[in-house]
């Protein structure tokens, strides 16, 4: 998309510091200093098709080519079991040294650990869980779309996810909407009305696009950025990948993050071929 490129130009100039620079800072990356070097993924239209499996060539670039050369983590809007679904199951998910879904709300270990794991629903009450899903539930039922299906509030451990067409759809509906919100902004003006009833300085609530369907809610400061805790010490690069890093997408505060070096990506092609670059491959 036009904006991803545009990000990207955006975040370059930002850090003054440009592919070949980061090529040449971790080229000699090998097994014995994978920890100082950490690569983290987003998924859905990152490392995977939207919300499809990860294909075997990227799998095997990762698991045979990354890894060895970097310590590794993904970090998801979607919940743990959809996550370890579109890698390709617990054998795979569990190869990698982070797995942080829910942007990192709910956190993993190689292996499978559970190293931390925050409640909205504790956050932010039972009242107003319910005001933001009563508002937004009222919106959604006035959007005409081609269709309509079930689950369009999916309560999850750290943030809520809403979907005007639903969760439900079938992969041809999901892109049928996907289209139509490229072409009206259906998203884009749900979350513009979310942010107007829910202002940040009172409500102290985030709204950010993510995939092809739905917006996510959480309180400010849990977006991907979340994740960082449990790594910024630890390393002395963290590179970070996604797919949606423009203005309201759920992968661009990470990106744009003084502790990250950003890449904007717009497909699994072309996040391998952005990771050759920086690994020397």
């Amino acid at each position: 998309m036009v904006s991803s490129e545009w990000t990207r130009i955006e975040k370059a100039s930002l850090l003054s510091c440009t592919v070949s620079d980061l090529a040449m800072a971790s080229s000699s990356s090998s097994s014995s200093d994978r920890s100082r070097l950490l690569l983290l993924f987003d998924v859905d239209g990152t490392l995977t098709p939207h919300r499809r499996p990860m294909r075997p060539e990227v799998r095997d670039f990762l698991l045979g080519e990354v890894l060895p050369r970097a310590t590794v983590g993904l970090v998801s809007g979607s919940d743990v079991a959809k996550l370890t679904w579109q890698v390709g199951g617990p054998e795979v998910a569990g190869r990698f040294d982070f797995v942080f879904s829910e942007n990192g709300l709910v956190a993993h270990r190689k292996g499978g650990e559970l190293i931390g794991e925050q409640s909205i629903a504790q956050h932010l009450g039972e009242e107003r869980v319910q005001r933001l899903i009563n508002f937004a539930l009222g919106y959604m039922s006035g959007l005409e779309l081609p269709c309509k299906r079930g689950n369009f509030v999916e309560f999850r451990t750290g943030l809520i996810n809403l979907s005007p067409v639903g969760r439900s759809c079938s992969q041809q509906q999901r892109e049928e909407f996907a289209r139509l919100d490229e072409e009206r902004g259906i998203r884009r003006d749900f979350r513009r009305a979310l942010m107007q009833e829910f202002p940040l300085e009172t409500a102290g609530l985030q709204f950010a696009i993510g995939g092809q369907i739905s917006v996510d809610v959480f309180p400010a400061g849990w977006d991907k950025r979340f994740c960082l805790r449990y790594v910024e010490q630890d390393f002395k690069q963290i590179h970070f990948f996604g797919d949606r890093t423009e203005e309201g997408g759920n992968d661009r505060d990470i990106f744009l993050d003084d502790r990250t070096i950003g890449h904007a990506v717009i497909s699994p092609e072309d996040t391998v071929e952005q990771t050759k670059k920086i690994l020397g491959l």
